[in-house]
């Protein structure tokens, strides 16, 4: 065998070990990252940035769902999603001991009570209104009688009562969104742009508008005291990062307006 072949697969072999390897926790940190032996993780329906389970066939897709399997493959113990039907369901059970990590946004109140990763997705916050809605722009919202859904317990929330009244939001579970516009129980909706653009698409003509008012970043989070997985969980989000593996996850979800760091 030539020096030049006999190189070029020892590169082959290096860069397959790299692309392959593992970040492992210690049992220590294991033993409070799932203290069951399986990966309990805590996701909200409804959206692609956490988890839509197909009507038909049960089948559960997003990016908080391929995390999550991608996490308890890599700790080689079973994945237990734990779904709940909004956010506010979620966050109301931390510290239950029914979960062991959430795929969630950042928000104030919520660091309260949980610790979280460095973000490994961050998106626009905006609004969604039908095919015949008068609302041009973003300002155009801030009118008296009009409606504004919102995902109930969202991060949303507190964000965009800082633009609007509180008398014009209305807390909905996210998979009755599109039926809401579609009936006029809403007006508008308002929510990270991944969402409102799938949302959109069961809404033939609506329109994303343009402009932000604030910005969605997600990440892992975890009941407070257990700040012993802290430093593997970033380092398994860095790594995920740096290899792609959170963008192709984002493509099969079909995100949009996701913004680039």
């Amino acid at each position: 065998m030539s020096i030049l072949k006999y190189l070029s697969k020892i590169s082959l072999f290096v860069l397959s070990v790299a692309a392959n390897s593992q970040t492992l926790p210690t049992q220590d940190v294991l033993d409070v990252l799932a203290p069951t032996g399986r990966l309990r993780a805590a996701l909200y329906l409804g959206g692609p940035t956490n988890v839509i389970v197909n009507a038909t066939t049960g089948k559960m897709s997003g990016v908080g769902y391929e995390i999550g399997k991608e996490l308890a493959r890599r700790l080689s113990i079973p994945y237990e999603p734990v779904i709940y039907e909004t956010p506010k369901l979620l966050v109301d059970e931390v510290g239950s001991g029914n979960w062991d990590i959430a795929f969630i946004a950042r928000s104030s109140s919520r660091k309260e009570i949980m610790n979280f990763s460095e973000t490994y997705l961050s998106l626009e916050q905006g609004f969604l209104v039908t095919a015949d809605s008068p609302i041009q722009t973003m300002s155009d919202v801030n009118q008296p009688g009009i409606r504004v859904g919102v995902p109930a317990g969202g991060s949303v929330i507190s964000r965009v009562a800082r633009v609007l009244t509180d008398e014009q939001l209305v807390e909905v579970a996210m998979p009755d969104a599109a039926d809401l516009m579609r009936s006029g129980s809403v007006d508008v909706f308002s929510a990270n742009k991944g969402n409102l653009f799938a949302i959109s698409d069961q809404l033939p003509g609506s329109r994303v508008l343009d402009g932000h008012f604030t910005v969605d970043e997600f990440a892992l989070g975890t009941a407070k005291g257990r700040e012993i997985i802290m430093s593997f969980v970033n380092e398994f989000i860095k790594d995920i990062k740096s290899k792609g593996i959170i963008k192709a996850a984002g493509k099969r979800a079909g995100i949009r307006g996701v913004i680039d760091h």
